[in-house]
């Protein structure tokens, strides 16, 4: 993740944590090497223009893990291109196999720091941002680790059309806190809870990761937030 600056340039991004546990099998080394740079998301080349011309929604999923929720999502919406950002090995070859096995055309990877591709994506392309169940830097002091900040906060909103939805959930509930505050602060964004069972349950499309499924088997209550992009004033 980056420093405490609210520059998010390239010389401010760094993300922290392992890049990978163990060796990968042949099959997703050769994934890898052949099937990635197909879907890599090109830094220098607009968002749009990444994905075949049937696609009628853009959605971005940051830190997709072992990308379960991601490959569902583009496996139940063929005509909505998704772009997923996870810097951790692992999640990427798993999200590659997946795509290989469903033979999914509307994929595009980033193994990196989800930041670097603010830049190819234009002002409202977005109708849809995921972050779920991140990394919630427990400590105090590394509370500047965690990947929401009002700098993010603030490329959500250029990047969200009108009426776009951020979605966000976890099972820390500090970092629950954390994010309803940052984006309550923020002038762009509204929350759409009504009732309670509006934070509590997911919504009808949910997709379960194998991260959240992990705490609730533990007993670990998970909240679901979901906000929306205001109308450009």
């Amino acid at each position: 993740m980056k420093s405490s600056k609210d520059s998010i340039g390239p010389g401010y991004l760094r993300s922290f944590g392992r890049r990978q546990s163990k060796k990968l099998s042949p099959a997703r080394e050769r994934l890898m090497d052949t099937l990635l740079p197909k879907i890599a998301v090109k830094i220098n080349t607009p968002i749009r223009d990444q994905f075949p011309s049937n696609i009628r929604e853009l959605w971005l999923e940051i830190g997709f893990g072992g990308g379960e929720h991601l490959s569902t999502q583009a496996s139940q919406n063929p005509d909505i291109g998704i772009v997923g950002c996870e810097p951790f090995i692992d999640g990427v070859a798993k999200l590659l196999a997946q795509v290989d096995g469903a033979n999914l055309q509307n994929v595009r990877i980033h193994g990196d720091d989800a930041r670097q591709t603010f830049s190819c994506i234009g002002e409202g392309d977005l109708d849809r941002v995921f972050v779920l169940f991140p990394d919630p830097w427990r400590k105090s002091r590394h509370h500047k680790r965690r990947f929401i900040q009002t700098q993010v906060l603030d490329q959500f909103s250029k990047m969200l059309k009108d009426g776009g939805e951020f979605r966000f959930a976890s099972d820390h509930m500090d970092y629950v806190r954390w994010t309803l505050a940052h984006v309550m602060r923020h002038p762009d964004f509204e929350w759409l809870a009504e009732s309670p069972d509006d934070w509590r349950v997911p919504p009808e499309d949910w997709v379960r990761t194998r991260y959240e499924e992990k705490a609730l088997g533990k007993g670990d209550a998970c909240v679901y937030l979901r906000f929306r992009r205001k109308v450009r004033v």
